[in-house]
């Protein structure tokens, strides 16, 4: 099983740097047979990290070759938070950055907000879940007396976050203007927490 993953780890990286190939020309790199190859296609085809298209030849048939797709690039490692940091490392002073967040904060605010109108404050506090799903964070959400709890599991920002408070308390004053209720945050990923936790309550104070 292993060794089966091994070999569809080298497809991609195959695929990754020589472009789209036939199935014949990664079972002769690959020294195994053209069967097996396509077992291997058939798997990455299926996970959605790879499609084919077919390729008219000036002589014989028209082949099929086989190419990555945009939801492979995550297989890939990515350091963006590093020219994150190094970018923001440049700006200098806790001021500058404190107002890049808060544009950032404001601009997400124009594009959800439109979607909260009319809405009652779970229907709101659903919605916000289903953007924060969406964008990564892996979110929980539940009714409590004194409101709602909110979790993110998962912070896609949280090297940029551990360094730069201004990331949380950003998010925090989205909530509480998309939601137009109280937040509270009590745990919080970047502070070490096993997860971010909001609790939301019925009136914004």
């Amino acid at each position: 099983m292993e060794q089966e993953s091994s070999t569809r780890k080298t497809i991609v990286k195959m695929l990754k740097t020589g472009g789209p190939l036939g199935v014949s020309e990664m079972a002769k790199r690959l020294e195994i047979t053209e069967m097996a190859v396509r077992r291997h296609l058939n798997t990455l085809e299926r996970d959605g990290y790879i499609d084919s298209h077919i390729v008219r030849q000036s002589m014989g048939r028209p082949m099929h070759v086989y190419r990555l797709t945009e939801a492979a690039e995550d297989l890939f490692p990515k350091n963006y938070h590093t020219l994150t940091l190094d970018l923001l490392g440049e700006l200098g002073d806790d001021q500058t950055i404190g107002n890049l967040f808060g544009k950032r904060k404001d601009k997400l605010l124009q594009k959800y907000e439109p979607g909260m109108e009319g809405k009652t404050l779970e229907e709101r506090v659903e919605k916000l879940a289903d953007i924060q799903n969406a964008n990564g964070y892996m979110v929980d959400w539940e009714r409590t007396e004194e409101g709602f709890v909110l979790q993110e599991f998962n912070c896609p920002i949280s090297q940029v976050a551990n360094q730069y408070n201004e990331a949380c308390e950003c998010e925090q004053q989205l909530f509480e203007k998309l939601l137009e209720a109280k937040v509270e945050r009590t745990e919080c990923l970047a502070k070490g927490g096993g997860k971010c936790v909001y609790h939301i309550g019925a009136n914004k104070e």
